[in-house]
């Protein structure tokens, strides 16, 4: 009798296979660091930080939004300096034309053929300042390269190399000069950031670390420690982290709630749902766990849906914000355990 309670045991044991999880101290090690060097310069601005930091991981672009002087456009060109690729910064204006973003095709007189000049878009890491300066043809030039990771020019595809990721930055309270972004391209980022004052003991460690700097400039201060190989491993560890089915059926919800909410004209699409998955996903990996858990998919409704869903005319004109909606739904769904 001793022996069939035993060997049940052993049986469920032997179901449990340790060895199948997956090592996170490399990356763990990695977002670290990345937050140790962005904090010699950036003072507070910590989940704005650690956003950067998932959107990166999670192979999504990320649109920056705060009044000026917050720090949006340093901040990304640091993070973009901590990374072993190439940056490109772009500053959008309103007489900015598609091909001075993607390129263009030009005539070489030696050979009498056209010759394809890439633009500034074809870099790694791409910061595009005042995205909402441009005009709407030249803002339509991002939806194929930001969606696709290609160009398309007099017919032939351009592939860009990876890693590929957008930074784009826009000042939410000057409107004169400015054009709303279309719809399907607030889509197409994964997250938006909204970047508010500092505290006033972040102003003073700020103006302090801009007196002890004597005028050097910021990035000398930031040493590159991601490489592109490295950054692409860690990818392949986030795409590979567990998430359970009962947890997929709960950020469906979510989501399909924004298609029926009384206050929202219009809701979520399901790259909202995809783009929920996979920054849960790099959340949990950065808390050293190979497994999504309700607080992960939490964390990522806000930055993930608040460009997303656009509330109805009489809430607008009430000042109800995209993030009330966001929180009335999350009550609403029942939590899976």
């Amino acid at each position: 009798m001793e022996e069939q309670n035993i060997h049940p045991k052993n049986e469920e044991h032997k179901e449990l296979n340790f060895d199948a999880r997956i090592p996170l101290e490399a990356l763990k090690t990695s977002v670290e660091d990345l937050k140790s060097q962005l904090s010699k310069i950036i003072v507070g601005q910590t989940d704005f930080v650690e956003l950067l930091i998932v959107g990166l991981l999670s192979n999504g672009h990320v649109l920056i939004e705060g009044v000026p002087g917050v720090a949006k456009t340093v901040t990304a060109k640091l993070f973009a300096k901590c990374l072993k690729t190439d940056f490109s910064r772009i500053q959008f204006t309103p007489d900015l034309m598609p091909s001075d973003v993607l390129g263009t095709s030009v005539l070489n007189i030696k050979t009498s053929d056209f010759e394809f000049k890439p633009g500034p878009v074809f870099s790694n890491i791409v910061l595009i300042d005042e995205i909402n300066r441009a005009p709407a043809k030249t803002q339509a030039a991002l939806f194929e390269v930001m969606e696709e990771r290609q160009v398309t020019i007099d017919g032939k595809r351009h592939q860009l190399q990876d890693p590929f990721m957008v930074l784009a930055t826009q000042n939410p309270v000057e409107q004169e000069g400015t054009y709303a972004l279309p719809e399907a391209q607030l889509d197409r980022f994964l997250f938006k950031i909204e970047v508010d004052y500092p505290k006033l003991e972040e102003e003073i460690d700020i103006l302090k670390g801009h007196n002890e700097r004597k005028g050097a400039q910021p990035e000398a201060n930031i040493v590159p420690i991601l490489s592109p190989e490295k950054l692409k491993e860690l990818k392949t560890q986030i795409f590979d982290i567990k998430i359970e089915e009962k947890l997929l059926h709960y950020i469906a919800e979510l989501v399909s709630k924004t298609r029926q909410h009384a206050h929202l004209y219009l809701g979520a699409s399901p790259r909202a749902s995809i783009a929920i998955m996979n920054a849960a996903k790099a959340f949990a990996a950065i808390d050293g766990r190979d497994f999504v858990i309700p607080e992960d998919i939490k964390k990522s409704l806000n930055p993930v849906l608040r460009h997303r869903i656009i509330l109805s005319p009489d809430r607008e004109m009430e000042g109800m914000k995209t993030r009330d909606v966001i929180q009335m739904i999350s009550q609403s769904v029942e939590i899976p355990r």
